[in-house]
């Protein structure tokens, strides 16, 4: 089995087995089985119900040698990616987290009028709108293009294709490196990742940054996250494992931050080896990492118990209110509550219908649970006894959204990391 460099020099990835690492090329070990699951973000229209859905194995390991946790690859980023149906700018919450982040980000790195940001996946330019007021040129790379159109009437210069070497070695010859360059929740979506981080090397100028947000494995597995396990997410990722892979191609991380968002990620900040001091938040979570057993495949073998046991808490807890004649609906038709729905088995015989706030998802239907998205209003019409908040990361957010329900006495419910019914603030 080759190795480490010669992977990272391009001779495997993306076309390798699955059962071995994409990254460096070793065996992989099993860490959560969620059988069968449709593409967690292929929402079906009504004239499409009757044609069927794809189902493909989900399943995850982790690499015995560099322990990166990576789905097994059954779809392409280009059937996944074409069409997108997630708009980033429907959060509140993440708007306002994407604000404080580049206020914080311009003045950390001084960056003025002659400095260059590039995004990768800038999706509808939620975040690189915020740099307009400071004189900032920006540029996004997006590879969906009904998304990339939304950034472009915020007036942001989109490519849309996908981030990969020859892309970003194009993109430095036609414009020069770049200063700041951004992937925010990015990262696990590329399975050829040596490709990718090739390529962020190839763009950035030679004292720049990299600034990247990820959800953190070590929060994934201690709070039962398994519906964050879906197809477009290539890999789950840990300080430990983004080390590897990003010395591999000449970077280096030299700060870390822990962040509450996607129920807890991380921040890394990375350059060129050699061109920044290299912070203790950095030795630290890497110290943090191996203690909790990231470094260990014993950690990994036992949570898909936990996963079973949420998914045994959720049909009882579903199972009595349906016996009672009670009425539940969920907000939020995101790609995570389609995992949860589906590993469950819940179809629109036990939810009537879901919720959301984006306009681009209603009318669709959820796939593989073919649960109808409804406007929000729809709670007003027909009254739930409960709502299963789908997008726990967002508790506060929706139960603030939705605190009407309280009207006619409908409470909420979450499942992740725990099966609750909740009582007053989230």
């Amino acid at each position: 089995m080759q190795g480490v460099n010669a992977f990272a020099n391009g001779t495997g990835g993306n076309d390798l087995e699955n059962g071995y690492c994409r990254f460096c090329g070793q065996e992989n070990h099993t860490l959560a089985d969620l059988g069968l699951s449709p593409l967690a973000n292929e929402y079906l229209k009504e004239g499409d119900l009757a044609r069927g859905q794809m189902f493909y194995p989900l399943k995850v390991q982790v690499c015995s040698q560099c322990f990166l946790a990576q789905a097994e690859l059954y779809q392409q980023p280009e059937e996944i990616f074409g069409e997108y149906q997630y708009f980033s700018s429907y959060s509140a919450s993440w708007l306002a987290h994407c604000k404080a982040y580049v206020d914080k980000i311009v003045k950390r790195l001084e960056l003025t009028s002659a400095s260059r940001v590039l995004e990768i996946a800038c999706n509808d330019g939620y975040l690189l709108q915020y740099f307009k007021p400071y004189g900032i040129p920006v540029k996004g790379v997006e590879p969906a293009e009904n998304v990339a159109e939304e950034a472009r009437a915020k007036g942001i210069e989109v490519e849309c294709c996908f981030f990969q070497k020859s892309t970003a070695e194009r993109i430095a010859a036609q414009d020069g490196r770049y200063d700041l360059v951004i992937g925010n929740n990015v990262l696990a979506h590329v399975p050829d990742i040596n490709g990718f981080a090739a390529g962020l090397a190839a763009v950035l100028s030679p004292r720049g940054t990299i600034t990247m947000e990820f959800p953190h494995l070590l929060r994934l597995m201690e709070e039962n996250q398994f519906d964050t396990i879906y197809h477009e997410h290539f890999y789950y990722l840990s300080l430990t494992s983004v080390q590897k892979i990003l010395q591999a191609h000449g970077l280096e991380i030299y700060d870390v931050e822990e962040l509450t968002t996607h129920g807890g990620s991380l921040r890394i900040y990375a350059s060129h080896q050699g061109t920044q001091s290299v912070e203790e938040a950095v030795t630290g979570l890497l110290s943090q990492e191996h203690e909790a057993g990231l470094t260990d495949l014993n950690c990994y073998a036992g949570f898909s118990e936990k996963m079973l046991q949420i998914k045994l808490e959720t049909m009882e807890l579903f199972s009595a209110l349906k016996r009672e004649g009670k009425h539940i609906a969920a907000f939020g038709a995101a790609a995570k509550g389609n995992t949860f729905l589906n590993y469950c088995g819940i179809k629109g015989d036990v939810i009537d219908f879901v919720v959301d706030s984006n306009p681009h998802k209603q009318g669709y239907y959820l796939p593989g649970s073919l649960i109808p998205i409804l406007s929000p209003e729809a709670l007003r019409q027909y009254k739930p006894d409960y709502i299963v908040i789908l997008p726990w990361n967002l508790t506060k957010e929706i139960m603030d959204a939705a605190s009407f329900v309280k009207e006619w006495g409908g409470q909420f419910i979450t499942c992740i990391p725990q099966v609750r019914i909740l009582d007053g603030d989230a």
